[in-house]
């Protein structure tokens, strides 16, 4: 909620009596924001969850640019590095990734029009503020967007579990996007033809597979250790 007031992306703040004098309601009405105190039930109501912790935040709809703003905005870094999601259905997934890319410095996200779990208060939730702050854009076509990325330089590697070298075999002192598959089918065959590299995690335990918020997490320390 912090990054969204920071952001001016809340119109108004829901809290309970007893936070009057909160960081949070300090913060709205210095941003200007209309704060109204009103009883736990209400916020329940509201948030349609028990766990609202004694705020609700009306907020604009998380926005998204479009491939090409994307990446503009990614080139003004040596080396952009963007994140392509393929199938990603769980809203804790996205919103894990979002967070992630956050920490790590990840240019933007690049999700489909459909098929994926769409930016909702969910991914916001989980993202912990770090939907106000990752660029994220929307396209209709993955294998379409590839071509429009290689035409701008950009490396296409994909994690997949049946990848020809490790993750840490890859330079990646180039522009890169990173693609990563859906929690139960991986990526689509299309994709992994018409990308670059595809890498592999190696397992050493019992389980075979990460999930994909992990998984993004560890290609993105990956891509940072290796550009250091």
């Amino acid at each position: 909620m912090r990054a969204s007031l920071e952001t001016n992306r809340v119109r108004a703040l829901y809290a309970a009596a007893r936070f009057q004098n909160d960081p949070f309601v300090v913060l709205a009405r210095k941003k200007n924001v209309p704060v109204k105190f009103v009883g736990d039930g209400e916020l329940t109501r509201m948030a349609r969850v028990p766990s609202h912790q004694g705020f609700v935040a009306i907020s604009d709809d998380c926005g998204t640019i479009s491939l090409n703003e994307l990446i503009s905005s990614a080139s003004k870094r040596k080396y952009p590095l963007l994140a392509m999601l393929d199938g990603i259905e769980d809203p804790h997934n996205l919103g894990a990734i979002l967070r992630s890319a956050d920490a790590f410095g990840v240019d933007g996200l690049i999700i489909k029009k459909r098929g994926e779990v769409p930016l909702n208060g969910t991914v916001a939730k989980v993202s912990t503020g770090a939907i106000n702050y990752v660029k994220v854009a929307v396209v209709a076509n993955l294998s379409q967007t590839i071509e429009t990325l290689k035409k701008n330089s950009y490396w296409i590697v994909a994690s997949d579990g049946g990848g020809t070298r490790n993750y840490d075999q890859v330079d990646y002192k180039c522009p890169i996007c990173l693609v990563i598959g859906s929690e139960g089918f991986g990526i689509q065959p299309l994709i992994l033809k018409h990308s670059d590299f595809i890498v592999k995690i190696p397992m050493f335990g019992h389980v075979n597979s990460l999930n994909a918020s992990v998984a993004a997490s560890v290609l993105f320390a990956e891509v940072n250790l290796k550009r250091q």
